[in-house]
């Protein structure tokens, strides 16, 4: 990392907390009719949904969205281990519409990624960027080899080139390498271009299942 681009990340980070803040305040109404929404669908669930990701430095965080799938989800592999063959021969995902644990409600949260919206808390927290490579699971840490402790070496994002490029369409290892080119480019004007790319691939609902 170059030395403008280290001098950059403190700066960043007061973009992220600024984002998330206002993020809250313009979004506060979206979040009351997806709460209202979810509650409707499914009264007995829970409104959030928490999973473990690796974070910067390998520091583990609980990574919030609202809840697309049921509520059984965590324990879903356990009683179908056929399916988590299929999950993880897949890198680490089912087929475009076919994750039989997404409910009805979900999949519209998924098609609009309006799920991410709580990833706001994440930001705030700090273990999140508003722009960063996705955040992983401990078991897709092996896609990026030798290079792990580089992906690492940034905050995870909400938005990323990989959502901009495709999301669910871009599998390892070339995800890998779409992350790794992330952190080879950090810079104010290289965020601004993702958050455009992004919002582009969110409204065009490319490779969002």
């Amino acid at each position: 990392m170059s030395e403008s681009q280290k001098h950059y990340i403190p700066f960043k980070r007061l973009i992220d907390i600024a984002g998330s803040l206002v993020g809250f305040v313009l979004l506060s109404w979206l979040f009351l009719i997806l709460i209202i929404l979810q509650k409707y669908h499914d009264p007995k669930g829970p409104i959030f949904y928490h999973h473990d990701r690796v974070g910067k430095n390998h520091k583990h965080f609980k990574l919030v969205k609202f809840r697309s799938m049921r509520s059984d989800a965590d324990s879903y592999f356990e009683r179908h281990p056929e399916d988590y063959k299929i999950f993880v021969d897949n890198d680490y995902k089912f087929p475009a519409g076919e994750d039989p644990r997404v409910t009805r409600f979900g999949r519209l949260l998924r098609r609009t990624s309006l799920d991410e919206l709580p990833q706001l808390f994440n930001i705030l927290l700090g273990q999140m960027s508003i722009v960063g490579p996705r955040p992983v699971t401990e078991p897709e840490l092996k896609y990026y080899g030798k290079n792990v402790d580089k992906f690492l070496s940034v905050l995870p994002g909400a938005m990323g080139l990989w959502q901009a490029t495709g999301r669910s369409d871009i599998k390892y290892p070339e995800r890998a390498v779409v992350d790794l080119e992330y952190v080879d480019h950090i810079g104010f004007w290289y965020d601004w271009y993702i958050v455009y790319l992004t919002m582009k691939a969110i409204f065009s609902r490319e490779g969002a299942y």
